[in-house]
């Protein structure tokens, strides 16, 4: 039995307690990333490879033998191997029995096989106790040790003990173990890695609608209609002034959606008298991706500020007051100081400020490093009260913005209002429906249902008749 090392990848740190002996099959980044993070955590690390010869990369202080001879040396084996290459498990059917066999492996893409590949591999070896984890683990995070965003392994097999074996790996590698039952749950876990955004998706694809709708619509009122019925070319408003339009009516329609959805969750509550009995579908993924809807809401915000700074050096904008004070010039007039307007703009951008402030207050607490440091009652003045006080801003804002404009026959050319008339809507309703929530013939019963309390059918609540024969 020949032995291979290499000093290819040392250790940082020289290992005092020693572990048990673990195999890994497989000798390619994943599979040397894992077993060099185990021997920092004081494991022995035997390799199986084909080519024990060949192989050059691996840790110092690790061996590599033939698969056969590194089965022998271990209860426990890791396959860092792709799906296509467990046939020649076949051959080591006898060495492999009673073994613990770590399936790590990922799918190109979703639903490639009839079965998941640890089910596959259980078939394969019936006699081996088959456990799926570390596939949601990059070898990157391995090697440079930025284990934030992939702290949590999921882990699944039919037999316990083998599982509590995995488990108490993941947590000496600092790891953190999430057990998802038998396999069963093993295509939930393989699918995990191969979904883009899964909570993303609707958010990302609502926040697109409604810019492409908006800038259409911005586009036929402002662009279209000055050329067909004034005879001018404004088009150059379609690179700011439009998405300057755009962007804060998507950002103020988006957070009030993510508190929409709470508030339809409140009102059927209050309609079935109990919190035990889930939501409709629909609702439900809603819920769970308001979050992900009010950072796409702060995106949104963030261009609106950014276009709102370079309004003063645009050319535009430039040309306009010149030509403004040229006029007032010619005709020897002044136009006088309008203390009213004065007061509506200052307020209507202190209320932006004080809106955008809380705005990014609200994204801030949504980040994991910092929603895991607060209480559940503080994220929640956060999130519930503070989150409703930015909507009010923001609103404030917006109705401000408008002023008296919406009662102008001019601001609706074509009959077409304008686009902060449309972002008032949903906002309103949001805050309105709200508004009815609180009075106390509504909070208390809500907040008992929420505390557990049901409130009974009427016809467990009617006292039974009594017949004559019985009275």
């Amino acid at each position: 039995m020949e032995k291979h090392s290499t000093n290819a990848m040392p250790l940082t740190s020289a290992l005092h307690n020693k572990k048990q002996t673990v195999c890994i099959f497989g000798t390619g980044d994943f599979g040397r990333s894992l077993g060099h993070k185990m021997m920092q955590c004081g494991y022995t690390i035997v390799y199986g490879s084909r080519n024990p010869e060949n192989s050059k990369l691996i840790p110092q202080g690790a061996m590599v033998l033939s698969h056969t001879e590194a089965a022998e040396t271990s209860d426990i084996i890791i396959l860092a191997i792709h799906r296509l290459y467990y046939d020649f498990l076949r051959k080591l059917k006898e060495t492999l029995g009673e073994k613990v066999l770590v399936d790590v492996s990922n799918n190109i893409k979703i639903n490639q096989y009839p079965e998941t590949n640890a089910e596959y591999l259980a078939q394969l070896l019936p006699e081996s106790k088959v456990v799926k984890a570390f596939n949601t683990v990059s070898a990157w995070a391995l090697q440079s040790g930025a284990l934030d965003a992939s702290r949590q392994v999921f882990v699944c097999g039919n037999d316990s003990k083998s599982k509590e074996k995995v488990m108490d790996i993941v947590r000496s590698l600092g790891l953190t173990p999430l057990d998802k039952g038998s396999l069963l749950a093993a295509k939930e876990i393989e699918d995990y890695p191969l979904q883009l955004f899964p909570m993303w998706k609707y958010p990302i694809y609502l926040s697109l609608g409604l810019t492409a709708f908006l800038f259409v619509y911005c586009l036929i009122r402002d662009v279209v209609y000055t050329y067909v019925m004034k005879n001018k070319d404004v088009s150059f408003f379609i690179a700011i002034s439009i998405p300057n339009r755009v962007c804060p009516v998507v950002a103020l329609i988006l957070l009030a959606v993510v508190y929409l959805a709470g508030i339809f969750a409140a009102i059927l509550q209050l309609y079935r008298g109990t919190k035990y009995r889930r939501f409709p579908d629909w609702l439900d993924k809603w819920m769970l991706c308001r979050k992900q809807l009010g950072l796409v809401a702060l995106a949104f915000a963030f261009l609106h500020v950014l276009y709102t700074l370079v309004i003063p050096i645009r050319y535009y904008v430039r040309w306009k007051l010149n030509s403004s004070l040229i006029q007032q010039i010619s005709r020897n007039e002044t136009h006088p100081f309008n203390t009213e307007r004065a007061w509506i703009g200052d307020s209507y951008v202190a209320l932006g400020i004080l809106g955008f402030f809380l705005f990014v207050l609200l994204g801030i607490t949504s980040l994991p490093s910092v929603a895991n440091s607060v209480n559940w009652r503080e994220f929640r003045f956060v999130q519930s009260y503070l989150g409703y006080l930015t909507l009010v801003l923001c609103t404030a804002h917006a109705l401000l913005y408008g002023g008296r404009k919406f009662l102008s026959t001019g601001s609706y050319p074509w009959g077409l209002p304008s686009a902060y008339i449309l972002s008032l809507i949903i906002p309103c309703i949001v805050l309105v429906m709200k508004f009815f929530l609180i009075f106390p013939c509504m909070d208390r019963p809500l907040t008992a249902i929420r505390q557990g309390w049901e409130r009974k059918p009427k016809h467990l609540c009617e006292p039974h008749k009594l017949s004559g024969s019985s009275v």
